[in-house]
């Protein structure tokens, strides 16, 4: 049996180098005029870190523009009681927010963790999971008080986000447990679309529907947000961020975060928030519809080649397109008609995976014989 032993070796590179067991260290050090080694000290300066943009609400007052939600949580909230709950809506309202905001309120700090289990789409759901994760922790006994005095609720909160992922069987385990448990346990279901949640679910939860926040809603809380973590930005990259966000304020204050660290420190403008967000500028879409209009096979060929090579998104130009196409005055009632059936089309084709290329193509095409036609 051999011992493991340091073995040592320097150079002239200024490195040494110790092994022990296998595990290689390298220390600088100052070689003298004979080569005798020593270890120079370095000091770790602390990097000042970058704002993190805290946003979430810390009570159920704080949630913003869900005015009847935060009414009927309030009541119950006085009664330390809950029904069992479904939360849907776009993404980015707030449902999440708002049901630990409500579990903090009931539990306070101390009890939250041991009170309250999340489960998001990442985690396993399947049927194995509800049948026991979730039975296990909705047959505990919930007990303890709270150190500040207040009334404690006797049960625990079961949140399940983005609920619509879930199987249809795992939904139907959950139904027995949601009423076996009901002494100890509430359930809060969280979901996008409400159609995916079967209906012996849903006819056992409080329905809420969380609407898309409003521009002004969205406006003032990314001001709010600005203003406490001390960040520079103009009032119409604010306004563009409510604009490219379409109601999601995750998004929003996701994009605000992005540009404040590219930045480090100096004032958001509209063009900035145009980067990050990976909006495609109008001069762009201007000048594809005017190389339609052209009629040049071999000018739009390039200029959707160019597109593609700058990096943006050809699902985000259906998108821009689409509003465009709508508003503008320049095509007819039929044109649009047709221009939006292929829009439509494309759309589907580039979530199927097909290539970018061939279908910015296709879109083109359709678009220059919509505008080429009458001339």
């Amino acid at each position: 049996m051999t011992q493991d032993r340091p073995v040592k070796a320097s150079g002239s590179s200024g490195f040494h180098f110790t092994s022990l067991g296998g595990t290689f260290r390298a220390r600088k050090t100052n070689l003298g005029r004979h080569g005798r080694g020593r270890c120079l000290r370095t000091s770790h300066r602390k990097e000042k870190p970058l704002p993190r943009l805290l946003s979430r609400p810390k009570n159920v007052d704080e949630v913003a523009f869900q005015d009847e939600v935060v009414a009927v949580l309030k009541k119950s909230l006085e009664g330390a009681d809950l029904p069992n709950l479904l939360f849907y809506g776009p993404p980015g309202t707030g449902k999440t927010s708002t049901i630990l905001a409500a579990a903090r309120e009931l539990f306070g700090p101390e009890l939250f963790r041991q009170r309250v289990l999340e489960l998001n789409a990442s985690d396993e759901r399947g049927i194995q999971v509800i049948r026991e994760k979730v039975k296990a922790f909705a047959q505990l006994t919930a007990s303890g008080s709270r150190s500040d005095g207040k009334m404690c609720p006797p049960f625990k909160i079961v949140i399940l986000d983005e609920a619509d992922s879930m199987t249809s069987a795992a939904q139907a385990a959950l139904r027995r447990t949601m009423e076996k448990e009901s002494k100890t346990t509430r359930f809060c279901l969280i979901c996008n679309y409400i159609s995916r949640i079967i209906e012996p679910l849903t006819s056992r939860c409080s329905k809420f529907r969380f609407k898309p926040l409003s521009d002004s809603v969205q406006q003032q809380r990314l001001l709010d947000v600005s203003e406490k973590e001390h960040v520079k930005i103009s009032n119409e990259a604010v306004s563009y961020l409510v604009k490219v966000s379409e109601g999601d304020l995750r998004k929003a204050i996701t994009f605000l975060q992005s540009a404040t660290r590219l930045m480090g420190g100096k004032e958001i403008t509209e063009k900035i928030v145009t980067e990050i967000a990976g909006v495609i500028p109008k001069e762009t879409i201007d000048e594809l519809l005017l190389g339609c209009q052209s009629g040049s096979f071999e000018k739009l060929e390039t200029l959707a080649k160019n597109l593609i090579n700058e990096g943006f998104a050809v699902a985000q130009l259906v998108n821009q397109l689409h509003d465009t196409v709508v508003e503008s005055e320049d095509f007819s009632d039929k044109q649009k008609s047709v221009i939006v059936e292929k829009l439509a089309e494309v759309d589907k084709c580039l979530a199927d995976g097909a290539d970018e290329f061939l279908q910015l193509m296709s879109l083109c095409a359709l678009v220059m014989q919509q505008l080429t036609q009458n001339t």
